[in-house]
């Protein structure tokens, strides 16, 4: 079984295990040690997994970590690990930074079951950065991000490889949230770069407030842009019904369950720019997996259900944009209930795409 399989599988279950999982302890059993197998390591061999890692730091003795990988003999990764539901940061972090300093460890692990921050130390020989290079959520398990998950497994654990790609994951992660906030809200130096190239008159502070929404707007006009673009030219090559753009009236229940089914008049439902975008980005993440045309809106008055096949029984996801909290509704292998993951903008609907093609794939099996 590949390793996405079994990380799926653990992260199925965090959900039901949630209400028990009340101390660190448990966390680590049901949560972490499942992992630290899943990646070949013998959880139950101390030659390989060392719980409660004595470090001695300084005039302090006796310091412990909870787990530390042995890899050639050495205790290569450390693992610091919190109760789930904890909100990691740099403040749970600091047993690591000594640890990491007085041991031969590469690699220092902060989780709580559901997230994994991975540190090492690029800025500066012997002591951890202040920031991970390399993060993982058990809850949206990409391919890539598994891929990169996979090279700490026992049997493929390359440590120069993983140290020499340490530095790009890292930078390059910080520069993709940098570039997310500054299209949600750009930055006043952005603004600054960006007006005396477009505008030829005297630059005060009201011009830049002036520009500062124009510079949004066309940051992201340029994302939708750039998505049209892909999905047009899939549509090209597969021909496009245009019934899969202007939807259905009647909002689609799953497996059965008739709960918030919602049948209006058409005069009921708007739909928005913002939910043509989100079947768009959905399209375009779909389209290895299936034609884009067969993917299909139906909105409704409160959210739009994206189906396969225009089916009612193949919902792949809904959206629901009107409100100040977004969510999009996902759906589960013989799960009536919907799992709502909360979303911040469209853009996070990139952070969900193995779930979408896990939909599909379910669908044409």
């Amino acid at each position: 079984m590949d390793l996405i399989d079994v990380l799926k599988g653990i992260s199925s279950k965090i959900e039901s295990q949630k209400a028990f999982l009340t101390t660190e302890e448990a966390t680590k059993n049901a949560l972490i040690l499942p992992v630290l197998a899943a990646l070949g390591y013998n959880v139950f061999d101390p030659t390989e997994v060392v719980p409660e890692f004595t470090c001695d730091v300084g005039t302090k003795k006796g310091e412990k970590v909870d787990y530390a990988l042995i890899i050639n003999g050495q205790p290569l990764i450390l693992i610091e690990c919190k109760q789930l539901g904890t909100k990691l940061s740099i403040n749970q972090a600091s047993q690591l930074f000594r640890y990491f300093a007085a041991s031969a460890a590469k690699f220092g692990v902060l989780t709580n079951g559901v997230d994994y921050l991975f540190y090492t130390d690029i800025e500066a020989a012997n002591k951890m950065d202040e920031k991970p290079f390399f993060e993982m959520n058990m809850l949206q398990l990409e391919d890539s991000v598994v891929n990169e998950f996979k090279k700490f497994s026992k049997a493929t654990f390359d440590l120069d490889a993983i140290l020499n790609n340490a530095s790009e994951l890292k930078y390059t992660k910080q520069i993709q949230k940098l570039v997310e906030a500054e299209i949600d809200s750009p930055s006043e130096e952005l603004v600054r770069i960006f007006i005396p190239r477009v505008y030829e008159g005297k630059i005060t502070a009201q011009v830049r407030e002036q520009f500062k929404p124009l510079v949004a707007n066309a940051f992201r006009q340029a994302v939708k842009d750039r998505v049209n673009e892909r999905i047009k030219s899939a549509l090209e090559c597969s021909g496009h019904d245009e019934k899969a753009l202007k939807g259905g009236v009647e909002a689609a229940p799953v497996n059965g369950d008739s709960e918030g089914v919602e049948k209006l008049d058409k005069r009921d439902v708007v739909t928005t720019d913002e939910e043509r975008e989100g079947l768009m980005i959905v399209r375009a993440l779909l389209g290895k997996t299936v034609r884009p045309d067969r993917i299909v809106m139906r909105d409704a008055k409160s959210y739009c259900a994206i189906l396969l096949d225009d089916n009612n029984r193949k919902p792949v996801c809904r959206l629901w944009l009107d409100r100040s909290q977004k969510y999009v509704s996902l759906f589960d292998k013989d799960d009536k209930k919907e799992d709502r993951v909360p979303i911040e903008s469209l853009f996070d609907l990139y952070g969900l795409e193995s779930r979408l093609v896990e939909a599909i794939t379910r669908y044409e099996q």
